[in-house]
């Protein structure tokens, strides 16, 4: 869908725990061969929180983002969370985030948008309506995730994929004269795809006072193949109505931006023509970090010099449900 709505991120900001996770500690602890990591999944370390929660990553990078815009948090009139994973069932983690910086006692409107993996991108769609319509002038849009909790040892392909990281970006209007823009939003559901990728606890259905529910409820499941099948019979599609020819090249995109899935995922982006030298990466030494992976990944490249303003960026991702989602913006 073409939007061109005037939207600017005005500044960028990051958090990494401090705890790196090496692949010959995971193999020694899966009972792995040295090297299988690697090989499999292109990860060759990942951040683990410890002490961190994620509204203390959160506020961290929020912090760093308001910096760069110039705004102090009190110039804020909404603050989004925008990840797969939650501090506690309730309050909404971005209640948490607003009391971790400080204004507690503020107002400031605090609400999430949850697509898992693409949930910052949901969140960006979000922003763009909320500023054409005038309801908001500074939005703050976090994406803090603490996924180690809950990985399943029995599925090495996913527990040595997965890492912890936090981002945040100040999502204004663009002024005069600026060249900052969102043009274009898409995202689609096929929930035939919801089992591919699930923690399956924490529900109503398999509450954690229910007797019929077991650890391994609580523990992230995923089916890549059955993902890679799902998404390759609608990638093709998907990809032309969010931006006429992106299935066979970027037509005038300057830098993608995707979700770091996995070493499968990322490598599946040459058949469509990208040129690879144009593709931002951070898997091999963040992994996965859920719906952080497309916001650090950003901001890798904007500190990097590979991202500058005035660049149309592509943005684009698969989340759980199966979803998948995109935009198109000039920086």
């Amino acid at each position: 869908m073409q939007l061109n709505v005037p939207l600017k991120i005005a500044g960028l900001g990051r958090y990494l725990p401090e705890r790196i996770v090496t692949n010959p500690e995971l193999e020694a602890l899966y009972g792995l061969r040295p090297g299988w990591v690697e090989h499999h999944n292109g990860v060759r370390e990942r951040r683990r929180a410890t002490t961190e929660t994620n509204s203390s990553m959160g506020a961290a990078a929020a912090v760093e983002a308001l910096a760069e815009a110039g705004l102090k948090i009190t110039d804020i009139n909404l603050i989004l969370n925008a990840s797969g994973t939650a501090e506690q069932a309730i309050p909404d983690t971005a209640a948490l985030i607003q009391r971790a910086l400080g204004v507690g006692d503020s107002g400031i409107p605090c609400m999430s948008v949850h697509v898992t993996c693409l949930s910052f991108l949901a969140a960006l769609d979000v922003c763009a309506s909320f500023l054409a319509a005038g309801r908001y002038r500074n939005i703050l849009v976090v994406s803090s995730e603490i996924s180690s909790v809950g990985l399943n040892p029995n599925q090495p392909e996913s527990a040595t994929l997965i890492g912890d990281a936090a981002a945040a970006a100040v999502i204004t209007s663009a002024g005069a004269g600026e060249s900052s823009q969102l043009h274009h939003s898409l995202f689609r559901t096929y929930g035939e795809g919801a089992d591919h990728t699930a923690v399956r606890g924490g529900g109503t259905r398999r509450h954690p006072n229910l007797a019929t529910t077991t650890p391994e409820d609580n523990y992230f499941h995923m089916d890549g193949g059955s993902v890679l099948r799902l998404v390759r019979t609608h990638v093709d599609d998907y990809l032309e109505k969010l931006y006429p020819g992106l299935a066979t090249g970027l037509v005038d995109i300057d830098a993608v931006v995707p979700h770091q899935a996995s070493k499968v995922g990322l490598r599946m982006l040459g058949r469509f023509g990208w040129a690879d030298e144009k593709i931002i990466r951070t898997l091999d030494w963040l992994g996965n970090c859920v719906a952080a992976s497309i916001p650090v990944t950003l901001y890798e490249g904007v500190r990097d010099g590979r991202i500058r303003r005035g660049d149309k960026v592509l943005l684009v991702g698969t989340g759980a449900g199966l979803s998948m989602g995109g935009l198109v913006l000039t920086y």
